[in-house]
Parts: structure tokens; sequence; C-alpha cells
């Protein structure tokens, strides 16, 4: 029932960091830095600050199930239209105002509302992957899966419990660093050339 694709590129077995990946790996690790805020932190705020049950909080989920169903294909296309450093501008220059919001929200309906706006904003990170795709050797594919994973899966380490100390004192300043954290995400997403490829991996600081 599913479709098989065959390889044409013999992978490499093992997993390899390359020099010229290097903005890839930067905009993978400060991906999962944002993840875990939405994930850990903005879920905190729903049900600390303005009292969301466990149904609640499901709901909010199926709906954001719902518009990726929904504007997935479009997003992709959107990508595909005008390139992925515009898509990812996009992206952390609304993540900014997400996060400033989550910081200053007074209501749990537009609580709500930034937290589906937040999660609509995850699937552009597919620009990331399809900026990999265009630079990087073919071999390199599936080794280079595993170290995105790994680095993806860092912040997962120390952000949570470096965070909650934090919320403790200031929930407002865990979403303030957060724009902080994409304020840097679109730093680096302005290093992405109009037309990445092989030999042309970003704009400034090209390593070999």
């Amino acid at each position: 029932m599913f479709p098989q694709f065959e390889t044409h590129v013999q992978q490499n077995k093992k997993l390899v960091l390359r020099k010229r990946y290097w903005l890839y790996y930067a905009l993978t690790f400060m991906s999962g830095a944002r993840r875990q805020i939405f994930t850990v932190f903005a879920g905190f705020l729903m049900v600390e600050r303005f009292g969301y049950s466990a149904a609640d909080i499901t709901l909010l989920f199926l709906i954001n199930y719902l518009f990726n169903f929904l504007f997935a294909k479009r997003i992709g296309r959107f990508i595909g239209k005008v390139g992925e450093r515009k898509a990812l501008t996009f992206e952390y220059v609304g993540l900014i105002g997400v996060f400033v919001g989550y910081a200053l929200v007074e209501t749990a309906e537009w609580a709500a509302v930034l937290y589906v706006v937040d999660h609509l904003f995850f699937a552009l990170a597919l620009a990331i992957k399809t900026y990999f795709q265009k630079i990087a050797d073919p071999a390199d594919m599936a080794s280079t899966a595993g170290v995105s994973f790994t680095i993806n899966h860092i912040a997962a380490v120390f952000i949570p419990v470096s965070f909650g100390l934090i919320w403790l004192v200031s929930p407002a300043a865990v979403f303030y660093i957060g724009a902080g954290m994409a304020m840097v995400s679109l730093l680096l997403s302005r290093n992405i050339p109009r037309a990445p490829e092989e030999g042309n991996e970003v704009r400034v600081l090209k390593w070999s």
C-alpha cells in the first residue's frame, strides 16, 4: 500500500559533521530550542495562568492538526515559491511576535490564538530541510538526518530545567528569552543565499 522509493546514491554509513553545513546545524539547534518553549512552557501558560483543562488542551491540539492538514500543502508551495530565506524570515519574525504575545497576553482566548498560530509556524520549519537538500552531498542525507535529530534534541536536555527555574521567578521572562532566540534564528536565516546549492551554502562565513 505504501510506495517504495529507490535510493540511487549509496549513503554514508557513519555520522558525518561537515563545516560547510554549519548553518543547517545552527538552524536545527535553534529550532529544537524553540520547540521546547512551545511544548513545555506554552502549555504551562495555558494551564497555570488561564486554567485550561486537559480537555481544553486536547481541543487545541486537534485544532492545530486540522490547520496543518488544511494548510500543509499551501505552506510547501509558499516555500517553493519564495525560497527558504524569505520563508524562514517570515517564520521567525512571526515567532518574535508570538513569544512577546505570550509574555503580555491577558485573556485565555488570545492565549489560545497565540498557541494555534505558534503551532502553524512549525510547518515553515520545513524550509530548513529543503535548504539542506539543496546544499548537501546526496550521500550525506541519511547520516545527517541522524546528526540533525541529535542536535535538535540537545536543547531538550537543558532548556526545560534551566527555563523552569526562570519560570518560577518570571514566566514572562521565559517568553522574552524565547523572542531573543527567535531573533538569533532570524539573523541566521538571513545568511541563506537566494539560490542555495552545493558550494553556495551561505552568504557569509563560508567554511570549506
